[in-house]
């Protein structure tokens, strides 16, 4: 057996190279552009998590350390002070994310090792080396090659090629096989080879090659030195000039063995850490998915991992029996779970599985009840006086209606619960949940035989399943409904959230009529533009290529044409939309305003091809609303998303004319929030200019400019328009100078001069979003006027990306979040007037601050008025809130 292999008895050691798989992560992924929604980069924290993963999967090491290179000069840089410098500077979007990656290896408790003076390698090498002799087998992972020189029989390099995925595996043999070369003269032969990526001089005229036939000819670079007048023709020339050079690379290559390491590689070994720990950092950065359960899969669950599951004793009701046990059920809230598949314009629930307060459980089949166990079910379902709890209830909620079902109680829905008490979260799977506050798993507590009881070989081992799920349900949401109260998060839950689940679900099985044949029209109209703007681009250019292709796109642009250069990436020069559009105001060249017309047209015909897939049999589109995505409290939808819905353009907005009333209703009415934001920071603010700018009655963005700029209304032309509505919506968003100036197309000491004019008028808006933060900073977290929180622990990291991205978020989220909770209040109070004035009317979408009806014949004036006095009243600011109200046969038609 060869030494290197690893055994139960031989311990292995996994050394990482941070910086260098950082670095691998962050190019591999940087056309990603991986970000979280507030703009923190996320590419090489995702892609080192990644490749971290897959490795300690594979490899599954005893032993692991990550050494990490540091800023300071190292005894290279003393011996040659123009070691690496040709190295670009490293961009800000990787730098921001290092602290982030220290932070990852933190929390899992994964030694980190840096030294002064030193590099990564030099730690690794020592290590290595230690650890060998120790008796242990060594994995180095890097993607530098110099450590190809500390292969041996114990020590395996794991070397990067390409991407996160792509790793070659070097043994003394593989080594051999690939230079021709021992381990111990790879050294020798990167002197000779030179290095361009740490400034290494090469020899002129001397490839890998040549340095690997002279290593392998005279056996080592010392005796190639000895005999260098041995080497013949014009490269023995080169060679002997630049001797001095090739040593001075031999000393720099070389790794160091006996760097002074506070760390035996016995002690390098993986702590106990914390699930909740990297949840939140993975919440944080919105790691969500395949990655987030890969890691946890492949780690276990933590320090935190529960130690028991839950005990459940479950009964499998047969005919006949529904009555009797439902009857039999003691008082308190039962815990409710589903099995189905659920759509938003139908769906079905195939078992249901109910927790009793009493700690047992039954499940049922609706397939296979009596007259008289439907009977009981449907009542018991509908009764408002049992309480129930379930678990992203909206889908079964949907699939019940389908089956003639009610469910009516429900005091807790654990997800929504969930994301009020932590709106950051990006997970709220109900197994992680349980994990989260109850430390518990999500399984049946261990037979007496010691045997968990996981159901595998049982046949009723699904139904017992689903029945447990009923009781952690049960049991979470006491813990969330008391975890909330601690947050102030109640009166949301049960005055806002819950009774707007229903709401949403009744939006979804209503869905919206469309014009299929409107919008396949558009699709050929739009697919038709596209093909012209290929031929009009082939034609500028005189030949074909592909227009999505932006290695071809900077061929043409840059090289053939010869046009100037945009931004600067890593395949070349940037070639996205805001590139092209400052390249078609630099040149008369026709082929930037063709590629940004070809890409509009692309992205309406996409959008349109999407909205067709999802007509539903019925001709409506029914899309899912999400209540649990957006951690400001917005709503949001999918399948399709109708808030992308393009409005902008005349053409965007033609896509808006495809959705039209139904049957059997008149028309369509629409009702906005007119400046909803901008009202609330008035109202929150208490600027009294900034209210009497709304009291005036001239057109806002034109008074408020007027008062910043010292001239009447009437003198404000639609540039210093423009500059003070940017200024104005920007300031609720934390827009910085660098940003208000990319808007405005301004130096950015010109938009810091505005923005100082703007708070000379608006010193009441300045002293509010100071406080904002100082408050958030204080309290670690904002908070809306309905007492919805967002935390933000980043408000006092030491990452300055981190932090100041926290505090741009402690800027939005006041307002938008008020926003949101006001619309959602407006939602519940005009459906239940809709229902006390019995209109036979109905609300359709919620899209931002606007709502969609479909008016019934003869209701449209009740209607208007029903809609303005209830979303006029959700709630009462300085500024009051103001309802525009349009009426047409398509969105469109009814859009203001």
């Amino acid at each position: 057996m060869p030494k290197s292999e690893v055994t139960p008895s031989r311990p292995c050691l996994l050394l990482l190279d941070g910086h260098s798989l950082a670095y691998r992560a962050f190019y591999a992924l940087k056309d990603a552009n991986l970000m979280t929604t507030d703009g923190q980069h996320t590419e090489a924290v995702y892609g080192f998590t990644s490749m971290l993963t897959n490795i300690l999967r594979d490899e599954q090491p005893t032993h692991i350390a990550v050494a990490f290179d540091r800023s300071e000069p190292t005894f290279r840089h003393e011996e040659y002070a123009a070691y690496k410098a040709n190295r670009a500077e490293t961009p800000e979007d990787f730098r921001g994310q290092m602290q982030l990656i220290y932070e990852l290896l933190d929390i899992l408790r994964i030694p980190r090792l840096s030294k002064p003076g030193f590099e990564a390698d030099d730690l690794i090498a020592t290590l290595a080396t230690r650890a060998s002799a120790e008796g242990m087998s060594v994995l180095i992972v890097t993607g530098d090659r110099d450590a190809l020189q500390l292969v041996d029989d114990d020590v395996t390099v794991l070397m990067t090629r390409r991407g996160i995925s792509d790793m070659t595996r070097f043994t003394p043999e593989a080594v051999q096989e690939k230079y021709g070369l021992t381990p111990r003269q790879y050294p020798d032969f990167a002197a000779l080879r030179g290095d361009p990526s740490d400034n290494l001089a090469s020899i002129p005229g001397v490839g890998e090659k040549t340095a690997a036939k002279w290593v392998r000819e005279y056996g080592s670079l010392t005796a190639l030195v000895d005999r260098v007048d041995e080497v013949k023709g014009k490269v023995g020339d080169k060679l002997r000039e630049h001797v001095a050079q090739v040593l001075m690379n031999r000393r720099l290559t070389e790794l160091l063995r006996d760097v002074v390491v506070e760390a035996e590689p016995a002690e390098l070994r993986q702590g106990a850490w914390d699930r909740e720990e990297l949840n939140k950092l993975f919440d944080t950065l919105q790691i969500r998915g395949e990655l987030r359960e890969r890691v946890f899969k492949t780690l276990g669950t933590g320090e935190q991992e529960p130690d028991q599951g839950f005990e459940v004793e479950t009964v499998i009701l047969g005919p006949d029996r529904v009555p009797g046990w439902l009857s039999a059920m003691p008082e308190g809230r039962a815990g409710l779970a589903f099995k189905g598949s659920y759509g938003s314009g139908t769906g079905r629930v195939d078992a249901i599985a109910v927790a009793s307060p009493d700690g047992t459980a039954a499940h049922l089949d609706p397939a296979k009840l009596t007259e008289a166990d439907e009977a009981a079910l449907r009542a018991w379902l509908a009764d408002e006086s049992r309480p129930k709890a379930v678990h992203d209830a909206k889908g079964p909620i949907l699939a019940l209606w389908a089956q003639g079902l009610d469910l009516r109680g429900l005091t807790c829905d654990t997800a929504l619960a969930a994301y009020l008490a932590m709106p950051g979260q990006r997970t709220f799977a109900l197994e992680d949940l349980a994990r989260r506050y109850l430390h518990r798993d999500l399984r049946a507590e261990e037979e007496p035989s010691g045997q968990a009881a996981l159901f595998g070989d049982d046949e009723d081992a699904p139904a017992k399943d689903l029945a447990l799920r009923a009781h952690a349900v049960r049991e979470l949401a006491d813990a969330l409904e008391a975890f909330l109260t601690g947050r102030g998060g109640t009166q949301l839950l049960t005055d806002v959230e819950l009774p707007l689940l229903t709401v949403l679900a009744e939006l979804e099985r209503a869905g919206v009529a469309v014009d299929r044949d409107y919008f396949t029209g558009l699709e050929a109209e739009f697919g038709a533009a596209v093909k012209h703007a290929v031929e009009e681009a082939h034609r500028v250019v005189g030949e074909q290529f592909n227009l999505g292709s932006p290695k071809q796109l900077q061929e043409i642009l840059f090289t053939r044409l010869g046009l100037p250069k945009t931004k600067k990436i890593k395949t070349g020069y940037s070639t996205d939309a805001d590139q092209l559009a400052w390249l078609a105001t630099q040149t008369d060249h026709e082929l930037p305003v063709i590629m940004l017309r070809h890409r509009d047209q692309t992205k309406l015909r996409t959008t349109v091809e999407g909205l067709i897939k999802e007509i539903a049999d019925d001709g409506r589109i029914h899309t899912t609303f999400n209540q649990i995505i957006a951690a400001t409290g917005r709503l949001s939808s999918e399948k399709p998303n109708l808030q992308n819905i393009p409005i902008r353009t005349a053409e965007g907005r033609r896509i808006r004319q495809g959705f039209v009333v139904g049957e059997g209703y008149e028309t369509l009415l629409t009702a906005d929030y007119s400046q909803i934001e901008l009202r609330i920071m008035a109202h929150l603010s208490g600027d009294e200019s900034l209210i009497a700018a709304f009291e005036s009655g001239h057109d806002f963005h034109r008074a408020t400019a007027a008062r910043v700029f010292d001239l009447s209304p009437e003198q404000i032309d639609g540039e210093l328009r423009a500059r003070i509505k940017a200024m104005n919506y920007g300031l609720a968003y934390g827009l910085s100078d660098f940003g208000l100036s990319g808007q405005l197309n301004i130096a950015v000491a010109e938009a810091r001069a505005l923005k100082e004019e703007y708070f000379q008028e608006f010193g009441g808006v300045r002293d509010f979003l100071q406080e904002i933060v100082r408050q958030a900073r204080t309290n670690g977290y904002t908070e809306t006027m309905m007492g919805r929180r967002r935390y933000l622990p980043d408000l006092t990291s030491d990452n300055r990306q981190r932090r100041e991205m926290a505090e741009r978020m402690a800027l939005n989220a006041p307002i938008q979040g008020s926003a949101a909770d006001i619309i959602k209040v407006a939602m519940l109070h005009v459906r239940q007037a809709l229902r006390e004035e019995g209109l036979s009317s109905r609300m359709l979408l919620q899209v931002h601050d606007e709502l969609v009806f479909e008016v019934a014949p003869g209701e449209l004036e009740t209607l208007r008025q029903l809609v303005t006095d209830q979303m006029n009243a959700a709630y009462h600011l300085r500024v009051p809130l103001e309802v525009s109200i349009g009426v047409g046969r398509t969105w469109e038609d009814a859009g203001h």
